[in-house]
């Protein structure tokens, strides 16, 4: 089995004039690390594992681009991904964390937040969807909750992703100019161009508070795409002790040449899309 943790150390034909991973480089190591993802996957189903991998971080850093990758070549039953909406006037009764307890795994599954319960440490805190008492609880109850669900069997490994002021704004820039992509700008991320710095005190107070031994934080630099895609998958691989158990190889024997007593009903009757291309 190909070791996730080898260090590949490319040379300097690798990166272009501005630092950055050429294109061909990046493809073959992503495709590498998808084959150990895939490797992943199996281990998790045979052995009745059970991990959440939480992304939080700045608007536009990158974690939907990260998620995409990991969930490119594997199963979404095994590994799924969590992006909840607004909460209904139902749930805003419940126990703040219990409409994610929901979506936590069984036996033999991944379950990826695209942002998670840290909702009310960060967005909500800052656009003041919470009170200043609530964001307290929170930070008091967060760690407990984390550490039970370490000791249940889940293992729980949370990611933050870093982005400059003046990356995030270009990514901005870039995603208004793109139709197919201004869907994304949504009117929080308009707001948070604002509020740069009270999402940095919020993050900072986030982390004094649930920074813990049993789940920490690991920050990844996501000013550049394909370093932090790569970065981030190849550390996830490193934090799991998982064994190749890919099927073996499966013997595909001839398939019958004669199909006695199906005859097929004619083409005529049936509605095709239009050939265009």
């Amino acid at each position: 089995m190909t070791d996730p943790t080898d260090e590949h150390h490319f040379g300097p034909d690798a990166y272009n004039k501005k630092g950055r991973l050429r294109k061909k480089i990046y493809e073959k190591e992503l495709e590498r690390l998808q084959v150990e993802l895939v490797k992943l996957q199996h281990w998790v189903k045979e052995e009745d594992q059970k991990i959440v991998v939480i992304f939080e971080g700045r608007d536009a850093a990158g974690k939907g681009g990260v998620i995409k990758r990991i969930s490119e070549r594997t199963n979404p039953r095994i590994v799924r991904t969590v992006a909840l909406g607004t909460p209904s006037d139902r749930e805003k009764t419940q126990w703040y964390f219990q409409r994610y307890v929901e979506q936590l795994p069984a036996a033999g599954e991944i379950v990826m937040f695209d942002r998670s319960w840290y909702n009310r440490a960060g967005v909500e805190r800052v656009m003041g969807f919470a009170t200043e008492e609530q964001v307290r609880e929170f930070m008091r109850t967060c760690p407990e909750f984390e550490r039970m669900l370490v000791r249940s069997g889940i293992r729980l490994i949370k990611y933050w992703f870093s982005i400059s002021d003046e990356e995030q704004e270009r990514r901005f820039q870039a995603r208004n100019e793109d139709p197919t992509k201004r869907w994304k700008l949504s009117p929080m991320d308009l707001k948070s161009r604002e509020l740069w710095q009270e999402y940095s005190r919020a993050k900072d107070d986030m982390f004094a508070h649930t920074d813990i031994k049993q789940a920490p934080w690991w920050v990844v630099d996501a000013d550049i795409k394909r370093h932090a895609r790569l970065n981030c998958i190849s550390h996830l691989l490193e934090q799991i002790p998982y064994e190749d158990h890919t099927p073996e190889l499966i013997d595909l024997a001839p398939r019958p040449e004669e199909r006695i007593g199906y005859v097929r009903p004619p083409l005529e009757d049936q509605s095709f899309v239009p050939r265009r291309y």
